[in-house]
C-alpha cells in the first residue's frame, strides 16, 4: 500500500488538495500532521471532506505533531503507523510578511529540515511534493527562472528569506538523491469558479481599502502601475497543476512556478476592483520608502486602510516569473491559469458574503 503524509492541514491548499490526491491514489490513506491547537478545526474539516466525498471515509487520519520538533513531534505509537508512507506533501509554513525572524526560521527552515529527515527515514519513500513560493526571488529584478534559486538576490522580509533557505535545503537533498518536486505558487487568491478562500490578503487589501473610502479613492502609486505585474493565481489552478504534476515521473527533480503566465499589471488590478466596487481610483505617484514609513508608524493607519506596510514592497516589485516548465508539462492536461479579469468579481462576491474571514494565515 502507498500512503501519503501531509503537513499544513487544515489549511487553505491542503484541505482542497486531499480529495484530488486520494482520488488519484485509490488504495492510499492520508496521514495529516496537525498541531494540537488546530485539532478541533482539523476534525471538523475532515468531517466536511467526508460528507462531500464519501469515498474518503476511513482514509483520513489525524496525527498530532509539530514540524518544528525532531521527528515532526509525532509520538512513537503514531510513528509506527506511518511505516507505509511513501509520499509526503509539505505545505506547512508561516506566510505572514511581518513575521518575526525566529518564528519564520523555526517553522519554514527547521520545519522543512525535519520533513526531509522524515522522508529519508521512510523505508519505501519515493516522492516529496514541496510547496515553496515564487517569492524566493526576493528583490531580483527581471524574469526569475524556475530552474534557478540563488541569483544573489536580497530579501524584503523574513518570510522570503526563510522560504529561500528552506528551498535550499530541499534542493540540497534532491542533489543527494531525494526524489522531489518543487512548486512555487504566486499570491494565491480564491477559487476562480466560486471565489472561496480562507483569508483576505494580496488584492483583497485593495478591496478593503476601497470600501473604506468615498467614491473617489486615492491609490498610492509606489511603483509604476503600467509596469509592475501582480503575481496572482487562483487556488483551483494551483491545486489542479499540483494534482497533475504530482504523478508525472518527469516532474521529479523539477521546479514549477505556479502563477499567471500573463499576469495583470497592478494598474489593471486596481481598475478591475474599483469598477466593480463603484469607486473612481486616482493613482497618485508616491515614494515607496516614505509611504511605507508613514503607514508603518502611524498608529491605526494600517487597520484603517486595510493595507499593511509590508505589502507596499510588492506594489513596486520589478520581478516577473518564468513559467516555461509549468506551461510545457501541463500542455494537453486541460489545466490552465484563467486571467484575473475573468474571476475577480467572484472573489469580491465571496468576500462580501463572508466577512468572517480575515487576512490572517494559520500558524
Amino acid at each position: 500500500m502507498t500512503d501519503v503524509l501531509m503537513t499544513g492541514f487544515p489549511g487553505f491548499l491542503g484541505s482542497a488538495m486531499l480529495p484530488r490526491i486520494l482520488e488519484r491514489r485509490p488504495q492510499a490513506h492520508a496521514h495529516l500532521v496537525v498541531q494540537s491547537h488546530w485539532l478541533e478545526l482539523a476534525q471538523q474539516r475532515v468531517a466536511e471532506l467526508v460528507e462531500a466525498h464519501p469515498d474518503l471515509a476511513d482514509r483520513l487520519h489525524l496525527v498530532v505533531g509539530d514540524i518544528t520538533e525532531p521527528g515532526l513531534g509525532i509520538d512513537m505509537v503514531d510513528r509506527a503507523r506511518l511505516r507505509e508512507v511513501t509520499e509526503v506533501w509539505h505545505l506547512a509554513a508561516v506566510y505572514d510578511l511581518a513575521v518575526a525572524e525566529s518564528i519564520a526560521r523555526k517553522v519554514n527552515v527547521e520545519g522543512t529540515a525535519h520533513v526531509i529527515e522524515f522522508c529519508l527515514s521512510q523505508p519505501a519513500f519515493d516522492r516529496l511534493q514541496y510547496v515553496s513560493t515564487c517569492y524566493v526571488s526576493g528583490d531580483y529584478e527581471g524574469e526569475f527562472p524556475e530552474d534557478e534559486l540563488d541569483l544573489g538576490q536580497g530579501f524584503l522580509n523574513h518570510y522570503e528569506s526563510t522560504k529561500f533557505e528552506a528551498e535550499v535545503l530541499v534542493r540540497r537533498a534532491m542533489r543527494g538523491g531525494l526524489p522531489a518536486t518543487i512548486y512555487r505558487p504566486g499570491i494565491v487568491v480564491g477559487d476562480s469558479r466560486t471565489g472561496e478562500t480562507q483569508k483576505y490578503d494580496g488584492p483583497y487589501m485593495y478591496a478593503t481599502y476601497f470600501t473604506r473610502l468615498p467614491y473617489v479613492a486615492l491609490v498610492p502609486g509606489v511603483g509604476d502601475f503600467k509596469v509592475v505585474r501582480a503575481g496572482l493565481v487562483p487556488r483551483d489552478y494551483v491545486i489542479g497543476a499540483m494534482d497533475v504534476l504530482s504523478v508525472k515521473p518527469e516532474a521529479v527533480g523539477r521546479t514549477y512556478a505556479l502563477t499567471d503566465p500573463n499576469p495583470p499589471t497592478t494598474g489593471e488590478v486596481v481598475d478591475i476592483l474599483a469598477e466593480y466596487l463603484h469607486r473612481k481610483p486616482i493613482k497618485v505617484p508616491l515614494p515607496l520608502g516614505l509611504t511605507r514609513a508613514v503607514i508603518a508608524h502611524t498608529p491605526g493607519l494600517e487597520k484603517v486602510l486595510g493595507l499593511p506596510a509590508e505589502a507596499l514592497d510588492y506594489l513596486a516589485s520589478k520581478t516577473t516569473y518564468a513559467t516555461a516548465n509549468t506551461v510545457a508539462d501541463l500542455e494537453g492536461t486541460g489545466v490552465m491559469c484563467p486571467p484575473f479579469a475573468s474571476y475577480a468579481t467572484r472573489m469580491l462576491d465571496y468576500m462580501a458574503a463572508h466577512p468572517e474571514h480575515s487576512s490572517s494565515a494559520m500558524t
